[in-house]
């Protein structure tokens, strides 16, 4: 299993970015998929969630400016997806994709109820 992440950069306030999440060699549909962010000296914590039955959850700091989305591929690959809509100082971290979740609750925001995890794509919000 394989998570790529792309799109990171830095930006004024206000302005927007996509990240995106490309998945390989994971079939596992019925699990959650996330992305999840790590400020300097701070602990991971989640953003964004997309369930499998298509529920998604955002963290209330990003509710409203955030979008989850994912595309599943044919061949079995799939990309997720999280819009940032104007961008505040305050986003700026390491995010991190993350599958293979399971999200009952509140669990979608804790590290270790993922398995599998990308090497993170940087956004600076000046």
């Amino acid at each position: 299993v394989q998570l790529v992440e792309s799109g990171g950069g830095s930006v004024q306030a206000g302005e927007s970015l996509r990240l995106s999440c490309v998945v390989s060699g994971y079939r596992y549909s019925t699990y959650c998929m996330g992305w999840f962010r790590q400020a300097p000296g701070k602990e991971r914590v989640g953003v964004a969630a997309f369930d499998a039955d298509g529920t998604t959850s955002y963290a209330h700091s990003v509710q409203g400016r955030f979008t989850i989305s994912l595309d599943k591929a044919k061949e079995g690959n799939s990309t997720l997806y999280l819009q940032m809509d104007n961008l505040k100082p305050e986003d700026t971290a390491r995010y991190y994709c993350a599958a293979h979740g399971v999200c009952t609750g509140d669990n979608w925001k804790v590290v270790k109820y993922f398995t599998y995890w990308g090497q993170g794509t940087q956004v600076t919000v000046s």
